[in-house]
């Protein structure tokens, strides 16, 4: 190994041995994710459709102002102009996915590899998203984004993949779907719920040559890459009256050391006594290099003959899931007796079972 690699940043992907470029569905163009994800593609020769949210493409200017450049990087390299395909795509709107992935057929072909990529954070506590309709109704936004919108793209793909018998749905969910996080539990909520239908989704599609991988990277990288609404705070919940680490003051902090932030700080906009929403302000080289090694590992891993089910990103990552998964573990074995206790054991089933057949049918 050279002495002068950085070990922060991955090596180029190591691809798949593929004997065509691959077809990629990506359900949220404009995210740092998707961008980076995009040029990569592109650059090693496969072919991309890319999902845009009307609204967020439309009417916030901050969020697809890179889009935009990406697009003219894409007009400037006629290598690369014929191989992208930008389609308008809500996944909560079930007529928009099957139009998106009718219009992606029509243009490239086929499918290969289905990335479900957008993702929205709320952050507050179990009683502070309670604590009004407007509240509640960020409830029902975080499930039709993280797990509505999934499904219905991967119900709109499926027969594609099962028509060709072959196909690679990759999930990018977070170790959040391991972790139970204060201040975002509906957050994680979404997470485990669409973890939890691929997990049975993967044994009824296995048959039809359908692979089916959840890519989980650090928390940070989707939440500080995507949209983050906030509820109001309770006082309840403040630092002073609530030890808890909740996720509210770990993003503020983050959020107020962000360069170039002016005030009242992006950190502050959490804090507030309305629900708010905003984008994390990050500078480019900052989302490039948050979602570096995700790209790395996305690349990778579609289309592989034989892909992992789940692959979390990053060293960190692993340890805290393997620290959960030994609690887990260790709280099994402190109570395996009392769980075993509710057991038939062998010997009495069969005596049980002996003395029925002693029993005359006249009584």
């Amino acid at each position: 190994m050279s002495n002068n690699h950085d070990p922060k940043l991955p090596r180029d992907p190591k691809f798949p041995t593929h004997n065509a470029p691959r077809v990629w569905f990506l359900t949220c163009a404009t995210s740092p994710m998707g961008i980076s994800l995009c040029r990569q593609l592109l650059d090693h020769g496969d072919y991309v459709t890319a999902g845009v949210l009307p609204v967020e493409f439309e009417k916030h200017e901050d969020r697809s102002a890179e889009f935009k450049e990406f697009i003219e990087e894409v007009g400037e390299r006629d290598n690369w102009r014929a191989r992208l395909r930008v389609v308008a795509l809500d996944i909560k709107i079930m007529g928009q996915c099957q139009s998106a992935v009718a219009e992606a057929v029509q243009t490239f072909g086929r499918i290969d590899i289905l990335l479900c990529c957008h993702s929205e954070v709320i952050v507050g506590t179990v009683e502070e998203l309670s604590q009004s309709s407007r509240t509640l109704s960020l409830i029902q936004d975080q499930f039709e984004t993280n797990f509505f919108g999934p499904v219905n793209i991967i119900k709109a793909t499926l027969p594609i993949f099962r028509a060709k018998k072959n196909g690679h749905i990759v999930l990018l969910t977070a170790i959040t779907a391991h972790l139970g996080t204060p201040g975002l539990s509906m957050y994680c909520a979404s997470q485990w719920a669409i973890e939890g239908y691929c997990d049975s989704l993967a044994y009824e599609i296995a048959p039809f040559n359908i692979k089916l991988s959840i890519v989980q990277p650090n928390m940070e990288v989707n939440v500080l890459t995507h949209k983050i609404s906030s509820a109001p705070p309770m006082s309840a919940y403040a630092e002073e009256n609530n030890p808890a680490p909740l996720s509210r003051n770990i993003l503020s902090g983050l959020l107020d050391r962000i360069e170039g932030t002016e005030e009242p700080t992006t950190g502050d906009q959490l804090h507030s006594n309305e629900v708010t929403a905003l984008y994390p302000p990050l500078s480019k080289p900052m989302k490039e290099r948050l979602v570096a090694e995700t790209v790395h590992a996305v690349a990778a891993i579609g289309g592989h003959d034989n892909p992992p089910a789940r692959h979390i990103v990053g060293f960190e990552g692993v340890q805290t899931v393997k620290e959960k998964l030994k609690t887990v573990s260790e709280e099994l074995e402190d109570f395996v007796e009392c769980s075993s206790a509710v057991d038939i054991e062998k010997h009495e089933d069969m005596s049980a079972s002996t003395q029925t057949q002693q029993v005359s049918p006249g009584g």
